[in-house]
């Protein structure tokens, strides 16, 4: 019988593997996963990426070991490895599953694409999450996405036929031979798929009951959120075994579980706007790097400022939510969806910094970077899609509501552990003798803000409301909606359609 090659990308698992199940129901399989140089050195790979796949990878083996086979692991462009691989063993066959990638990803499987055609290699792509290619309208999306999740899941196999290579890598690489040089989070989560299914238990018994009301603050978000994110990204839990197992759970409550069957059902919704957000990518790929209403083109680009942009990276900018915010990515590779927001508003009002190279940054501090769901957000919290309503979080004003006594503040940015609660969440408000009897100099211990928040954000709202209000912007709006918003059920039959601003507390988990 022929063989058939199955191509690992961001679904690094056996189980509900349509591409696994598909090849191993024709005969021998080879299981493939490719290092590409040219994916690594993009501007959105980090180290904690590279370590966190390599873990999952190690655990996606010894899965395929328990089956009969191993996964074979080459450094390389995919086209030039599965060009070495046919002539070394001939293949009829490629299966994988839909990426909905970066820029570098979208041209590699155009790539393959050719490369398949040219060989007589029949490709054939599954869908992994509940993203349509190929959509024509957004009407009838929300059924689409609940049939996906609803079909049954594809079964690991039995047994596989393996077919190994001798020249084939065994080792991982480093992160410093793919050209990356940052610093691993020491306590961001560990890949692969024993952990996710852990952390997926754990959430629906036991931390999910604190999910509504707890993520919110970056207090309570740790343990309130599912932090299954990183597993969903890299596809070592399929989105539909997610939605099953919670809506299983859900059924197995007691009617007097109320808040606890109102976390859960707040979460499956989360996973539909999952792929809400992804499916704007799949539709216009040129999301990631220009404007989505191309109205607004030019409003901050070039006045791109080099030390606002440093002051936000190094966590240097003076208000201190803020700076415990990036000194927790630094350490952890995740904060929760407020506080995401939160940083990129910050970006973009009063820093008046351009979504693209901020987004390139935050895409490495994130352990769970989904392309989709990521520029989506970027550009919608920054104001550039035309079509949601203004969201300026104010940085002062999400301390006094989410950290109030200032417990995470205090936790991750030491300097301020003396400094008085009047004080903490503005201390350069505080008088010289204050200054002095917690030991923190305003300019020397502690950075001024690096520009005035109230003022700045001013000017920044009105610039942006002023070009909202050109009638040739506001034009370009309704195509937006046509191709990108949001359809309830109800909206899909009544024909009504409907921003997803409405739902921008609900696109991340």
């Amino acid at each position: 019988m022929a063989l058939s090659v199955v191509w690992f990308k961001r679904d690094l698992r056996v189980q509900d593997h349509a591409a696994l199940a598909a090849a191993a129901a024709r005969g021998p399989v080879l299981c493939l996963y490719v290092f590409e140089p040219s994916v690594w050195q993009q501007p959105d790979a980090a180290t904690q990426h590279l370590h966190f796949v390599c873990e999952s990878l190690c655990d996606l083996d010894q899965s395929l070991k328990a089956l009969g086979a191993r996964l074979t692991v080459v450094s390389g462009e995919v086209t030039e490895v599965l060009e070495q691989l046919l002539l070394a063993q001939p293949f009829e066959h490629l299966h994988s599953h839909e990426e909905t990638g970066n820029g570098v990803t979208y041209l590699r499987d155009q790539a393959v694409q050719r490369w398949c055609r040219e060989r007589g290699v029949i490709w054939t792509e599954w869908p992994q999450f509940g993203v349509v290619r190929r959509l024509r309208s957004r009407d009838g999306w929300a059924r689409r996405w609940e049939a996906h999740v609803r079909a049954p899941q594809a079964l690991a196999p039995k047994r596989l036929q393996m077919v190994s290579l001798p020249w084939a890598e065994s080792e991982m690489p480093d992160a410093a031979g793919l050209g990356l040089s940052d610093q691993d989070p020491p306590q961001r989560q560990r890949g692969g798929r024993v952990l996710a299914a852990e952390v997926l238990h754990d959430f629906l018994n036991e931390r999910s009951q604190s999910y509504r009301g707890g993520i919110s603050s970056p207090l309570s978000a740790p343990t309130a959120c599912s932090r299954l994110s990183p597993y969903l990204a890299h596809g070592c839990l399929s989105l539909r075994e997610v939605v099953r197992a919670t809506r299983e759970r859900l059924a197995a409550l007691p009617p007097e579980a109320r808040h606890h069957r109102l976390g859960l059902e707040a979460f499956v919704s989360r996973l539909a706007w999952h792929c809400h957000f992804i499916q704007k990518l799949e539709d216009e790929p040129e999301l990631e790097w220009r404007n989505l209403h191309r109205g607004y083109d030019g409003l901050r680009e070039d006045h791109f400022n080099p030390a606002h942009f440093a002051a936000l990276t190094e966590g240097r900018t003076g208000w201190p939510l803020v700076d415990a915010c990036v000194a927790m990515l630094r350490e952890t590779g995740w904060v929760n969806f407020r506080m995401r927001a939160m940083l990129v508003s910050v970006a973009a009002y009063p820093l008046w910094l351009h979504w693209r190279p901020v987004g390139e940054w935050l895409a490495r501090q994130f352990l769970d970077y989904e392309p989709g769901i990521h520029w989506s957000q970027l550009q919608m919290q920054s104001g550039t899609t035309g079509i949601n309503t203004t969201r300026v979080y104010n940085p002062i004003k999400q301390a006094k509501d989410h950290d109030p006594q200032g417990h995470f503040v205090r936790r991750w940015l030491p300097v301020l552990r003396r400094v008085p609660d009047a004080w903490l969440l503005e201390p350069w408000r505080m008088p010289p003798s204050v200054q002095a009897r917690c030991g923190v100099r305003l300019g020397l211990d502690w950075p001024l803000p690096v520009v005035d928040l109230e003022y700045a954000t001013r000017e920044a709202k009105t610039r942006l409301h002023q070009r909202r209000a050109l009638p040739e912007v506001k034009a370009g709006e309704a195509d937006i909606v046509r191709r990108h918003g949001s359809r309830s059920r109800a909206a899909e039959q009544t024909g009504r359609t409907r921003s997803a601003a409405e739902a921008a507390q609900q696109s991340l988990f």
